[in-house]
């Protein structure tokens, strides 16, 4: 029995809608994580523009899905067991600053608990503004030498050590070492 294939691309929009509301995001939020602008994103949902392979593996990857589900208009079938590969993870690059953060936690729980994997190049820095009122992160040291401050004050994070702060106030997570410091980062909102 021969397939009839379809003349019509795939309705990727309303797919792309559906999963990125299904995990609480916003237009802002799959934006920023996938590296697509705002106003392309917003075609895209609206059936405005069909999105180019590069475009759909950075959203597919930014949601954590594959690429064949983000293309498809069936309901995915989940695995009980499903493997997020390396390659897969979304990262956010803070070459700028000196640091890359992969995003470890499924993006249906940003904005309530969100984990990273964080690496900092020596001297780098992730700073940040305060988040949400009660919001609190949780630092780990893997490697390397790594200085938490909060609100002016500072405090060295051995190998091994957790740091647990409020994150409401202004903060920054350095490397004072000479060479590449890691560290798990929890973020939690209330």
């Amino acid at each position: 029995m021969k397939k009839i294939l379809s003349n019509t691309p795939p309705e990727v929009g309303a797919t792309l809608q559906k999963m990125r509301l299904e995990r609480g995001l916003t237009l802002e939020d799959l934006s920023r994580t996938a590296g697509v602008s705002k106003s392309m994103l917003s075609q895209i949902e609206r059936e405005k523009a069909n999105p180019t392979i590069a475009v759909a593996w950075r959203l597919a990857n930014a949601l954590g899905v594959t690429m064949a589900e983000l293309l498809s208009s069936e309901a995915p079938v989940q695995d009980a067991i499903r493997i997020l590969e390396a390659h897969e993870t979304p990262t956010l690059p803070g070459e700028h600053a000196g640091y890359v953060l992969r995003i470890l936690g499924p993006m249906e729980l940003a904005g309530k608990y969100e984990w990273y994997e964080l690496t900092l190049a020596p001297g780098g820095a992730l700073v940040s503004n305060s988040h949400d009122p009660g919001a609190s992160e949780h630092l780990t040291a893997l490697q390397g030498s790594i200085e938490v401050e909060v609100d002016g004050i500072r405090k060295k994070v051995k190998t091994g050590a957790t740091a647990r702060y409020d994150a409401d106030k202004n903060h920054a997570i350095r490397n004072i070492g000479k060479t590449e410091a890691k560290a798990l980062l929890v973020v939690i909102h209330r």
